[in-house]
């Protein structure tokens, strides 16, 4: 595993959904989809961490990407960092 997670946002027509690219195989045993939290919080241990960062709404899991939608009221930089340091926090 590299000690460098690479992070790379694909912004979407839907200003509340992005595709994050990373260097990681996040889904080693298929693609994953968790339409809301409470989903997410009784999915597989990444899906249950990252459902930790305040204003996911709903995430899907598949490869080397996230698809990512968030509450309109959370800031998407913000989000970002915050799924980047706990990618980090959960594969280094």
């Amino acid at each position: 595993m590299s000690e460098y997670i690479s992070l790379d946002p694909e912004y979407s027509v839907d200003p509340d959904i992005v595709s994050l690219i990373t260097n990681l195989d996040l889904a080693p045993d298929g693609a994953e989809s968790y339409p809301d939290r409470a989903a997410g919080e009784v999915g597989s241990p990444l899906a249950q961490f990252l459902f930790q960062i305040e204003g996911l709404l709903a995430l899907e899991i598949e490869a080397n990407h996230l698809t990512v939608r968030r509450d309109p009221d959370v800031e998407w930089h913000a989000l970002i960092d915050e799924i980047a340091e706990a990618l980090k926090e959960f594969f280094l």
